[in-house]
């Protein structure tokens, strides 16, 4: 078994396209649209779904935003450095919610983001992070 993908339910799809490849710089790797069940998905990464896991995009037509709930988490990112990650993701007009620094109780360097709908992001440093965000 290998995981696959992680969805998120949005509240507006080009808004949240624009946010994963511009701010944190995946590639859109494909679209569809369902018009008989009434929704849209698009598929982001920084690899091809047939070498990593990617996020499935879903949007609900007419559906503008979601509850998050409690029981969700968030996403890790790994990052080359995350100070330096945190300072472009909010040039871009990303929202950093944690600055960058240690994990309570620990020496790894995080920080954290929210995406357009709200949902969490952590950056995590790791000097062999290797793709996508914080080359």
């Amino acid at each position: 078994m290998r995981l696959l993908h992680t969805m998120l339910r949005v509240g507006d799809l080009q808004r949240s396209i624009n946010f994963y490849t511009d701010v944190l710089g995946m590639r859109l790797l494909r679209t569809s649209e369902n018009t008989e069940y009434k929704y849209s998905l698009a598929f982001v990464g920084y690899t091809d779904e047939s070498e990593g896991a990617v996020i499935e995009l879903t949007y609900n037509w007419d559906v503008n935003s979601y509850d998050l709930g409690t029981a969700y988490g968030h996403i890790a990112l790994g990052v080359d450095n995350v100070a330096q990650t945190c300072e472009d993701i909010r040039n871009a007009g990303g929202n950093v919610t944690r600055e960058a620094g240690p994990v309570k109780g620990g020496s790894t360097i995080i920080a954290f983001v929210e995406d357009p709908d709200g949902y969490k992001i952590e950056l995590i440093e790791s000097k062999h992070a290797g793709q996508g965000l914080g080359n």
